[in-house]
C-alpha cells in the first residue's frame, strides 16, 4: 500500500531486544523485506549491544537505531544515574547505532500515563499537581551526548582499559573531534592521548 500510494515511509524492523539479533538477520535475509526495510530498531533490556555486530556483519548497509530504554521512577537513583545511562548510550553508539531515543519523554510523579506493566519514569517528570519539572539521570546523559554530537557525525575507534570509564569518539561533519566520557568510579585523573598529543583530565564521580 505504501508503494501503491507513492509513499517513501521508512520501516524499521524488530523494535525489540538485542538478544533477538537472529530474528533481525533472518528478516533482512528476505529480499521482499529488504526491498522496503533498511533499518533495525533495538531495545537494551535483554542481551548486550555487541549483538548488533552480528546483524551488521551479515548486512553492513543496514542502519541501526537504539529506540527504547527508560529509567524506573521508583529507583532511588532515578534522578542521578546519568553515568549508567552514559554507559548504555556509549555501548549503543560503539556498536553501530546511529540514533538514541528515550522512553518515555515526560510522565508524572507516578509514572503515568503508562500502558505497560513496568514502573517507567520519563526523561523528565512533570508533577501532576504542582507542574514542577524534574530531570532524570537519563535526561542528563542525553544532554551530555547531544551537547557535542552533531547530526551526521561518524564514530572513530577509541581504546582504553580504565575500569568503569566508558568512552566513545566521534567526528562531526565540521571536522571537530569529540570524546564523550562516562565515569562511574571515584574522582580521578586520566590521560587522554591522540597521536603524540596528550592531556590529563580530572573526572568527578557521577552517582
Amino acid at each position: 500500500m505504501l508503494q501503491e500510494n507513492g509513499l517513501t515511509t521508512k520501516i524499521w524492523i524488530l523494535d525489540h531486544n538485542y538478544n533477538l539479533w537472529g530474528r533481525a538477520t533472518c528478516e533482512l535475509d528476505d529480499p521482499g523485506v529488504r526491498k522496503f526495510c533498511q533499518d533495525v530498531a533495538w531495545h537494551g533490556y535483554v542481551g548486550s549491544a555487541d549483538m548488533v555486530n552480528k546483524v551488521h556483519e551479515a548486512h553492513p548497509d543496514v542502519a541501526m537505531h537504539w529506540t527504547e530504554g527508560g529509567p524506573d521512577y521508583t529507583s532511588p537513583d532515578y534522578l542521578t544515574d546519568w553515568a549508567k545511562w552514559g554507559q548504555i548510550f556509549t555501548s549503543a553508539l560503539r556498536n553501530w547505532c546511529e540514533s538514541l531515543t528515550g522512553w518515555n519523554l515526560a510522565l508524572d510523579e507516578k509514572g503515568q500515563p503508562n500502558i505497560g506493566p513496568f514502573p517507567c519514569g520519563g526523561v523528565v517528570t512533570i508533577h501532576s499537581q504542582t507542574k514542577e519539572i524534574t530531570r532524570s539521570g537519563q535526561y542528563w546523559a542525553l544532554a551530555q551526548f547531544s551537547r557535542f554530537i552533531r547530526r551526521g557525525a561518524r564514530r572513530f575507534d577509541s581504546q582504553g582499559a580504565i575500569p568503569d570509564l566508558e568512552h566513545v569518539g566521534l567526528e562531526n561533519p565540521s571536522g571537530q573531534r569529540i570524546l564523550v566520557l562516562s565515569n562511574a568510579a571515584a574522582d580521578r585523573t586520566v590521560t587522554l592521548q591522540l597521536g603524540t598529543m596528550a592531556a590529563d583530565v580530572n573526572l568527578k564521580k557521577i552517582p
